[in-house]
């Protein structure tokens, strides 16, 4: 059976890649054919002649399916700027119809597809759509990554909030400590396990230039976390 989740944050740099690399990896781990995708990038190098985006670039290295950039990334942008400012500057238009195709490819290839937002829930893609319309187009359960760091019950109960408001099941979500310095970071994770109606499905411990794989040691899909 397809599978799918679509990643967000609960703001921009929280470890969005991360977590997608590492929910890959336990996918793969599992045997099956599994490829991310980040529908919008903005940030990207020249390498080989084309634009790459680190972070898709980390998705490729975690997935087990060959598939064209294309298809992983419909849409890259040099500056790392949000996304619609950065199409703008370009002299393009961001279309959920054009990710939608790519997505319906990309599901054709794999058994599992693992969707990385750019920024958080609501950044805007175009003049009147954003990332949470894209997430409802798709219609996959959402996974949150909620970087630790002071502000972040505020950030990650608002972002729930919209999650439920736009119908979508939030499958689970993953703390993050982005910030090694964080006071009370234990008494934050509580609060947060009794606020969010959803299984934590790891905390992922701080660590510079921490890899996907040992990130994936710390956390459970949400078909292995019991009911």
């Amino acid at each position: 059976m397809r599978q799918g989740f679509f990643i967000t944050g609960t703001d921009t740099g929280v470890g969005k890649s991360l977590v997608a690399a590492a929910l890959l990896h336990l996918h793969a781990e599992k045997g099956r054919r599994a490829v991310g995708m980040k529908p919008v990038a903005a940030g990207a190098h020249m390498v080989k002649g084309r634009l790459l985006n680190e972070d898709v670039g980390q998705l490729m290295a975690a997935g087990n399916v060959d598939a064209p950039l294309e298809l992983i990334n419909p849409y890259v942008f040099a500056p790392p700027v949000a996304p619609h400012i950065a199409a703008q500057q370009a002299g393009v238009q961001i279309s959920i119809t054009a990710i939608m195709r790519a997505f319906e490819a990309l599901s054709d290839k794999a058994e599992v597809v693992v969707v990385e937002g750019a920024g958080g829930f609501c950044v805007p893609l175009n003049d009147n759509e954003d990332m949470a319309d894209l997430a409802c187009a798709m219609g996959l359960p959402v996974i949150l990554v909620v970087g630790m760091r002071l502000g972040c019950l505020n950030h990650a109960l608002l972002t729930v909030e919209a999650i439920r408001a736009r119908g979508l099941s939030l499958a689970g979500w993953v703390a993050n400590r982005i910030d090694p310095q964080m006071s009370c970071f234990e008494e934050n994770l509580d609060s947060l396990r009794q606020r969010i109606a959803a299984p934590c499905l790891g905390v992922i411990g701080w660590q510079a230039g921490i890899s996907h794989q040992l990130a994936a040691r710390s956390l459970r899909l949400p078909e292995d976390i019991p009911e």
